[in-house]
């Protein structure tokens, strides 16, 4: 669905090395500011074992997963909302993607300079979010001015628009996110065009030391007790570890998360989250050619779900075949699924599940 996430953070907190174990790609991570500038972006495997156990069952001849896009975005500094740091480019970045993984830095490290001059999680999310907010609030501010003199027309919509744009521009200018306003489905429609940052939703990444991976740490609880007041998800992570185990091969890789203790790597909870993040679902399509994961939105319609595969499907739908991912792995094939009755005929209406698997009839 081309849905991106991008990794923002301050300089020296572990993005690049983070972004680099995502996607195996050789991104340059230096210990200075500014070392990434123009946005690298890496298309990277959602993890799913179940259609791992799918293609083991089907058999196919080849396999797709579903994926997401990860954009490694320049550090941010104090003044990036007037152009410190190059941070209008920076901030132009971040506007272009869907939502926002915050990487901030839990670790002490004598040898890895700290833009700030020492690690304190709660000063560095203040300020990425204060900035966040002083280029939001300048975005608003100037499409306030535009929609309130064309307002002046009586047009019922602009005037609705520049109602929006003066509740969201006063409570950025107090430093709320826009995120955390109840707006109406209305009201959100109104600033979508905006690209907004602090719209975005956002998923906060716990850079760890590899010492203390897994174990109790002030400043990931300090992270914990802001993501909780916000409703946002917290992740923990090492990136020194995982750029260590995305060296390693698959069989390696699982003997290395077992001396760590650990059932999963932390990038394939940073991807789940932020797949989660975006209100994102898989559904299925199993057959000898190819099992393949689809990505949609939490909430699509099965036409529309179908169009992600072909215009043509959703152009000339006429029913789904679907059954769950969960009735194939209980009565171990398709057929088995069928004598128990559980596959079933869904029409334009039908709401797409996650797990679903699918054949979509249609006629064009």
């Amino acid at each position: 669905m081309g849905l991106s996430c991008g990794i923002v953070g301050l300089p020296n907190v572990g993005k690049s090395t983070l972004f680099n174990a995502l996607t195996s790609a050789r991104v340059e991570a230096s210990n200075y500011p500014f070392c990434t500038i123009d946005p690298n972006v890496g298309i990277v495997r959602v993890p799913d074992p179940r259609l791992d156990r799918i293609a083991e069952m089907v058999k196919p001849k080849k396999v797709t997963p579903a994926t997401i896009e990860f954009v490694d975005i320049a550090g941010l500094v104090r003044g990036a909302s007037k152009g410190e740091g190059l941070g209008n480019q920076f901030l132009g970045h971040i506007k272009q993607v869907d939502a926002i993984a915050h990487i901030v830095r839990c670790f002490d490290d004598p040898n890895i300079v700290h833009v700030e001059g020492a690690v304190n999680p709660k000063r560095d999310i203040d300020t990425i979010h204060i900035e966040l907010c002083l280029a939001d609030l300048e975005t608003v501010t100037k499409a306030l001015d535009r929609v309130s003199k064309q307002a002046k027309s009586g047009d019922k919509l602009l005037l609705a628009k520049a109602s929006t744009y003066t509740l969201v521009r006063d409570a950025l200018a107090t430093g709320k996110s826009v995120r955390s306003l109840t707006l109406s489905c209305e009201q959100w429609l109104h600033i979508r065009e905006l690209q907004l940052m602090t719209a975005k939703p956002t998923l906060y990444i716990c850079n760890v030391g590899e010492e203390n991976l897994g174990k109790p740490n002030s400043y990931l609880e300090t992270v914990r007790e802001i993501a909780n007041a916000e409703g946002a998800k917290v992740v923990e992570v090492s990136a020194k570890v995982e750029a260590e185990i995305a060296e390693l091969s698959l069989e390696e890789r699982s003997t290395f998360l077992k001396d760590l203790g650990l059932a999963e790597s932390g990038l394939d909870r940073v991807i789940r989250a932020s797949y989660e993040l975006l209100n994102l679902i898989t559904y299925f399509t199993a057959g000898e050619q190819e099992c393949r994961a689809w990505t949609i939105l939490k909430g699509t319609k099965a036409p529309q779900a179908a169009g992600i595969i072909h215009t043509d499907f959703e152009r000339g739908f006429i029913c789904v075949e679907i059954y769950h991912c969960n009735d194939l792995f209980t009565y171990g094939s398709d057929t088995g699924v069928r004598t128990k009755g559980l596959l079933r005929l869904e029409g334009k209406e039908y709401v797409m599940q996650d797990g679903d698997v699918v054949h979509f009839r249609f006629n064009v």
